[in-house]
């Protein structure tokens, strides 16, 4: 008799079943409702998070290719990962630069518009004291930047710009040129206030250097590739071509790649106390003789054996012979 429950005990059970229900309905209704999102028609979105993500994605590759290309010419290990990509209006980025900053107006034909490479300070002055000799620490005070650096400046980010090409071929076939550099944000506000743009942050580290790159890009600019700005563009192409068209677009990269290709006498050493007194007409002795091959290198690799001698009236060599045949990629 222990099971049967008394008429009290059911009543309550029916009442906790009813309550049960309505605070369920209650739950349904407050879920059924819309949350609203303000919005503002002031800066609306013209990114959506694909697309910023496939932007992340490409200065991600373009971040592996200039490090590379920065250690090397500064001899000095440059890291660099990109932190960030949003939108925001032209004038919130303005906002936030001060003077002096390094501002490299670039073209991006046959993109319509200009981009602009953001650099900051310390980074400049990192790597205006690797190119002149220094340890790259910088400099402890901001200050201008001389017409000297300047130069030098333009010269290094020339060649930045040039890798931005490989990481935007699966969008546009660009062509980086860099039209003035700037120190003064007021001579580049060639982009309306309210324009919205697309920042893609990159934090740098050269030495004990630390800053960032910001790649500015206006929606005007991005807006003819907007629909090439996903991963799955990428990848949609036909089965049967792309092995064919990634061995076309590697032999293409490869033919285009430059490599710096020198020509060695010899080598000898001698005391600093030498080299600080020599004059017109001095002779160095060197490691070689006056009828054997000189060495050919193509980059750091020892490649050929060549002859010296004249072509046109210009200095010139002739390969009699091919060093490391392992190394050489056929």
């Amino acid at each position: 008799m222990g099971d049967i429950l008394s008429q009290h005990e059911i009543d309550a059970l029916l009442n906790a079943i009813n309550q049960d229900d309505g605070s369920l309905e209650i739950n349904k209704r407050e879920e059924s409702k819309k949350v609203g999102r303000k919005y503002d028609f002031k800066t609306p979105a013209k990114f959506n998070k694909e697309q910023l993500r496939t932007l992340e994605i490409m200065f991600d590759n373009y971040s592996r290719l200039t490090s590379s290309f920065l250690s090397g010419y500064l001899r000095q290990n440059v890291q660099m990962q990109v932190s960030d990509a949003s939108q925001l209006a032209f004038k919130e980025f303005s906002n936030s630069l001060f003077y002096p900053d390094i501002l490299a107006i670039t073209n991006m034909r046959p993109l319509k518009g200009s981009i602009i490479l953001e650099m900051s300070p310390s980074i400049g002055y990192s790597i205006i004291d690797r190119v002149l000799g220094g340890p790259g620490t910088g400099l402890r005070q901001i200050r201008d930047f001389s017409d000297i650096e300047k130069a030098l400046l333009e010269r290094v980010a020339g060649h930045m710009l040039d890798y931005l090409a490989e990481p935007w071929v699966n969008v546009a076939k660009i062509t980086p040129k860099l039209e003035k550099l700037e120190t003064n944000p007021q001579f580049a506000q060639f982009i309306a206030p309210s324009e919205i743009i697309a920042l893609v942050t990159i934090s740098v580290k050269i030495g004990l250097a630390e800053g960032f790159i910001n790649f500015c890009m206006p929606n005007m600019t991005l807006d003819p590739v907007m629909d090439k700005l996903y991963t799955k563009f990428w990848f949609n192409m036909p089965a049967d071509d792309e092995e064919g068209s990634y061995q076309e677009n590697l032999e293409e990269q490869l033919e285009r790649a430059v490599v710096t290709v020198a020509a060695k006498i010899g080598t000898t050493y001698i005391t600093v106390n030498d080299f600080i007194h020599l004059r017109a007409g001095d002779i160095i002795p060197l490691d070689s003789y006056i009828n054997s091959d000189i060495k050919v290198m193509v980059g750091d690799l020892h490649k050929f054996y060549a002859k010296p001698g004249l072509s046109r009236g210009k200095n010139a060599i002739q390969i009699t012979s091919v060093s490391g045949k392992e190394e050489l990629i056929v």
